[in-house]
């Protein structure tokens, strides 16, 4: 009897962190489908968080890959052509060719489409928030710059190196880094000048593009909401209460103990999340 209960308490356990899986994902697609009901909507959510290797139990970054700009076209494909999207972005950055490809398909689409950043979108996320008609941001929220990578180097910092010291005392390496990297700023460049939405003006769109790639900041640099508005973008802070009641919903396990420590008995009205 005993080791019946023995069995019995490890299949439960083995079995709960599917269960609590699956919960979680109902739960996400109830709200989702509560969103797009209140908004007449398609709702996508691209959403990357750390994630714990379930064996091994190290922490794995996610981020902006050709699997997410398949799925997304798809999804956009599927919606009717003026239906509105809701885009809910929270990602540290990833692969450019993923992020301008859902740029461009958010660009096409002919309904309004909306992206939230509830608390970031770097990088290719910032890539992807610039096609959209509008962007809501948290009153903390941040975007980045878009200034190309090669590697372990910025693409403006290896130009650089060219105005800094006379081509005869540069090796190769650099200066083929430093071809690729004009040539990788100005693809860039033509692609947010496609991306931007037609509200702008050429000159607006040119301004947008060069402050964004030309390494004015550096790659981490924090585009806060003011920031964003002096570019000229479309920003709201008008935040729907259900977009923070969907990052909930996406929990992440790096450490076994948060080391945020607060009473959730305590709401106040206005952040009743």
């Amino acid at each position: 009897m005993f080791f019946d209960l023995l069995i019995l308490f490890f299949i439960i356990s083995a079995l709960q962190p599917a269960v609590k899986q699956k919960l979680l994902a109902t739960s996400r697609q109830n709200l989702i489908s509560k969103l797009e009901k209140k908004n007449k909507s398609r709702v996508i959510a691209i959403i990357h968080r750390q994630e714990t290797m379930s064996i091994l139990g190290f922490p794995v970054m996610r981020y902006i890959d050709i699997n997410d700009s398949e799925e997304i076209i798809r999804v956009i494909q599927m919606t009717a052509p003026d239906t509105p999207i809701d885009l809910i972005l929270h990602t540290p950055g990833g692969i450019a060719l993923a992020a301008l490809q859902i740029a461009r398909a958010i660009n096409k689409h002919q309904g309004k489409v909306t992206v939230y950043v509830p608390h970031y979108a770097m990088s290719g996320g910032t890539l992807i928030a610039l096609a959209a008609d509008e962007i809501v941001m948290g009153e903390h929220s941040m975007l980045g710059p878009v200034d190309p990578q090669l590697g372990k180097y910025p693409a403006p910092s290896v130009i650089n190196v060219l105005k800094q010291k006379p081509l005869s005392e540069i090796d190769d390496e650099t200066l083929i880094l430093a071809d690729i990297s004009q040539k990788a700023i100005s693809q860039l460049e033509n692609s947010i000048l496609e991306i931007l939405p037609e509200k702008h003006s050429l000159e607006e769109k040119e301004r947008i593009a060069k402050t964004l790639t030309e390494g004015r900041w550096t790659h981490d640099f924090p585009i806060t909401v003011d920031v964003a508005r002096d570019l000229g973008l479309n920003v709201s802070t008008e935040m729907p209460r259900e977009i923070y009641q969907l990052m909930n919903l996406f929990p992440q396990p790096v450490r076994k103990t948060s080391a945020v420590e607060y009473d959730p008995r305590h709401r106040g009205e206005q952040n009743n999340y």
